[in-house]
């Protein structure tokens, strides 16, 4: 199965979060906080604004972006786990 997003919504895959620090101490699942950098695997067409006229997306499929942190809907899709956000939720991409 895939997910096509409606409208100005935007289907992420978080990025694993670092499993160690920098001074080398190795976190447990516990003590890692929710990833704030996650790929875009589909986006939707855009959002039409008030006068009808469609408003394209700005990110685009592979894109590495930055999202709000406890931003959009979690969902579980063949053992996949992806976050749906509006594209006003993504803060930035990252190059």
């Amino acid at each position: 199965m895939t997910i096509k997003p409606l409208s100005n919504r935007v289907v992420l895959k978080n990025v694993e979060a670092e499993e160690t620090t920098k001074s080398g101490i190795i976190l447990t699942a516990s003590a890692k906080e929710k990833p704030q950098i996650a790929e875009v695997i589909a986006v939707g067409v855009g959002e039409v604004n008030n006068e009808g006229k469609l408003i394209p997306m700005t990110v685009k499929v592979g894109d590495k972006v930055i999202i709000s942190k406890y931003s959009g809907t979690e969902v579980k899709l063949d053992g996949e786990e992806y976050v749906i956000v509006k594209e006003t939720d993504i803060l930035a991409i990252v190059d």
